[in-house]
C-alpha cells in the first residue's frame, strides 16, 4: 500500500487525487474478495463492478501523473515513490481481476459454453458501451487538464512579460539616477568654482580699499606736515 499522505506534497490537486485513489482502490481490493465468493450472475456483476473502479483507480492515477509534473523538483523526489506504489498495487489489482475474469466456469456458472448465446453478446454489447462511456469520461478529463495547462502556461507568459516590463523600467530608472548623479557632480563642481571666485575676488577688494585707505592717509598727512 502507498504511504499515507504527506501535507508537504506542495500540490493540493495532488493530494486530493492521492485521497480519492487511497478511497477507490479500499473499494476495488474490497470487491476482487468478493468476487472469490460468488458465481454465475452475481459474479459477472462483482466483475462488472471491479471493472469500473479499476477504470477510475487509473483515471485517478492519469490525473496524478499529469499533476505531479508540476510540482516543484524538490517536492516530486518524495512523491515518485508513493506514486510507484500506487502504480504497482493498481496493477496488482487489475492481474488479479484478469485472473478471476477468465475463470470462465465461475464466471458463467452451468450456463458456460464454447458457444455464446444471444444473451451473452447482447451483454458483451452492453459491457462495450459501459467502456465507450468511461472513456469519454477520462477524454474530458483529459482535456481538462489539458485546459488548465494551457491556462496556466498563459498566465505564465503574462507574468514573464510583466517582469520582462519591469526590468526594463527599473534599467531605464537606473540610467536615469546615474544621469542625474553626474548633473549633481557638475552643478557641485561649478559651485565650488564660483565659490573659490567669489572668495577670490573678495581679497582682491579688501586688498584696494585697505590700499585706497594707507593713501588717504598718507595723502592727509602729508598736508598737515
Amino acid at each position: 500500500m502507498a504511504n499515507p499522505l504527506d501535507t508537504d506534497a506542495g500540490s493540493e490537486l495532488f493530494g486530493s487525487y492521492e485521497a480519492e485513489l487511497k478511497l477507490v482502490q479500499a473499494d476495488l481490493n474490497q470487491k476482487l474478495d468478493q468476487i472469490t465468493e460468488l458465481s454465475g450472475e452475481p459474479r459477472k456483476s462483482a466483475v462488472r463492478l471491479a471493472e469500473r473502479s479499476l477504470e477510475e483507480a487509473n483515471e485517478l492515477l492519469d490525473q496524478m501523473r499529469i499533476e505531479k509534473q508540476n510540482i516543484p523538483s524538490a517536492t516530486r523526489s518524495r512523491i515518485n515513490p508513493r506514486f510507484r506504489n500506487f502504480e504497482t498495487d493498481i496493477d496488482a489489482a487489475k492481474r488479479k481481476l484478469k485472473s478471476l475474469s477468465d475463470d470462465r466456469k465461475a464466471l458463467f456458472g452451468n450456463r458456460y459454453s464454447d458457444n455464446p448465446t444471444q444473451d451473452d453478446q447482447l451483454e458483451q454489447r452492453q459491457q462495450l458501451l459501459s467502456g465507450t462511456d468511461r472513456l469519454g469520461r477520462s477524454s474530458q478529463r483529459l482535456r481538462d487538464s489539458q485546459r488548465i495547462a494551457n491556462e496556466t502556461e498563459g498566465i505564465g507568459r503574462d507574468t514573464l512579460a510583466d517582469l520582462q516590463l519591469q526590468r526594463e523600467t527599473i534599467q531605464h530608472t537606473r540610467v536615469t539616477m546615474l544621469e542625474s548623479e553626474g548633473y549633481v557632480d557638475r552643478s557641485v563642481k561649478t559651485l565650488r568654482g564660483m565659490a573659490r571666485r567669489m572668495a577670490t575676488n573678495r581679497i582682491i577688494t579688501v586688498t584696494i580699499i585697505t590700499v585706497l585707505v594707507i593713501l588717504i592717509i598718507a595723502v592727509i598727512y602729508s598736508k598737515f606736515k
